[in-house]
């Protein structure tokens, strides 16, 4: 009997290569993910900053100017966080995609899997079917001919 090949050995290969891509979009865009809240972490901290600013102004000498600067620049930090809070949730977003495509692309790969194990399952009780067959033809033959004697 030939050697065992997997006639759809291709789209297997194709199917890694596909997984193997999904695990690398689904890496960088959490890598991306844990950039994004870092920054955000690192804006509250600077808006905290301020705010410890602007109260340690508040008890010494009132300087207006440099209160209403601490003021302005703990805006600006509000808004850079909500702008960083929608970035974050745009990375949670992609990752979310990224983790279904991968979830897809690993299911397909183990439905590919199972074809070839089902396939060489076959193929084994193929071969052993034909090596029964000719065992019994042995037999057969040296039943029907005893030229032995």
């Amino acid at each position: 009997m030939t050697k065992f090949v997997y006639k759809m050995e291709n789209i297997l290969s194709i199917k890694y290569k596909m997984e193997d891509q999904a695990k690398t979009a689904y890496g960088l865009a959490r890598m991306k993910l844990t950039q994004e809240e870092n920054k955000l972490l690192a804006l509250m901290k600077k808006a905290n900053q301020y705010q410890d600013k602007k109260r340690n102004l508040m008890r010494s000498q009132l300087k207006l100017f440099d209160i209403r600067k601490c003021e302005e620049a703990i805006e600006i930090m509000k808004h850079h966080i909500s702008q960083q809070q929608i970035a974050v949730k745009r990375a949670e977003k992609q990752l979310d995609h990224a983790r279904l495509r991968l979830n897809a692309a690993m299911m397909e790969l183990k439905i590919h899997e199972k074809l070839k194990e089902n396939a060489l399952n076959n193929y084994f009780v193929e071969y052993e079917a034909e090596q029964r067959k000719e065992i019994d033809e042995l037999v057969s033959f040296k039943y029907n001919n005893p030229t032995d004697k």
